[in-house]
């Protein structure tokens, strides 16, 4: 079996990616990674509180790891915590690294590129699969997730604080993809037979918050100007 650590997000594409893999008998996954904004303490892109990923991580009952940011780091700064981890990750023996990407050709080819350089072999289990498909399978499955971050050019303030079901599914914006893979949404995903036991939380504040396209290339971000509705989900 291949000593694998899987790039967690805590969403439902990790959730369901991550599932794929512990059925394979080709793989061992040792270590869950996830990046967290070290100014807010949240989940890179999700706005998630690390306790409640700390929570989420302790219900699968996989080793979990995380690589502090800074709030708007740089490409330079974000490959050199990379560099950082992976490195460590190498000397313990691992030999593989999972993701749950769908279609993101661009993105795929770098996280290859930059783990090709460990020799690490990049794994990527619902790659290409039709998104609809994906998530009424998600479902079907028995996971469930919330809507925590939504961009206001598609959704509004009450959509945020969603748990995803067929209604869901069948109301989606036209353009949006279903599972939010151009960046329209993210989940947190509590339950599902990845878990131990579900995760408990309540529904805290919702905050719009708009961001500005950086103004050097030398950045991870780098989409227009845009506005994100986030729901603060709450530990119980």
């Amino acid at each position: 079996m291949h000593k694998t650590y899987f790039n967690w997000s805590s969403g439902k594409d990790s959730a369901l990616a991550l599932y794929y893999l512990l059925q394979d008998n080709n793989y061992a996954v040792e270590e869950l990674i996830t990046t967290v904004n070290a100014h807010y303490n949240r989940v890179s892109m999700h706005g998630l509180r690390k306790e409640l990923l700390v929570a989420q991580t302790q219900a699968i009952g996989i080793k979990a790891s995380l690589i502090e940011l800074p709030e708007m780091p740089s490409m330079a700064v974000y490959e050199a915590k990379m560099y950082e981890t992976v490195s460590r990750l190498k000397a313990n023996g691992f030999t593989h690294s999972a993701f749950g990407d769908i279609f993101l050709e661009d993105l795929r080819t770098y996280r290859e590129n930059q783990l090709a350089k460990f020799g690490f072999n990049s794994v990527f289990p619902i790659w290409k699969r039709d998104t609809k498909e994906l998530l009424n399978e998600f479902l079907s499955l028995g996971f469930k997730t919330v809507v925590v971050c939504a961009n206001s050019k598609y959704f509004n303030k009450d959509f945020v604080g969603t748990v995803i079901d067929e209604h869901f599914i069948k109301n989606l914006p036209k353009g949006v993809d279903a599972c939010g893979e151009n960046g329209e949404f993210h989940t947190f995903c509590f339950d599902g037979p990845i878990f131990k036991q579900p995760v408990d939380f309540t529904i805290g504040e919702k905050v719009y918050r708009e961001y500005k396209q950086p103004k050097t290339n030398d950045s991870v971000c780098t989409t227009d100007n845009y506005g994100v509705w986030y729901c603060d989900l709450l530990p119980k």
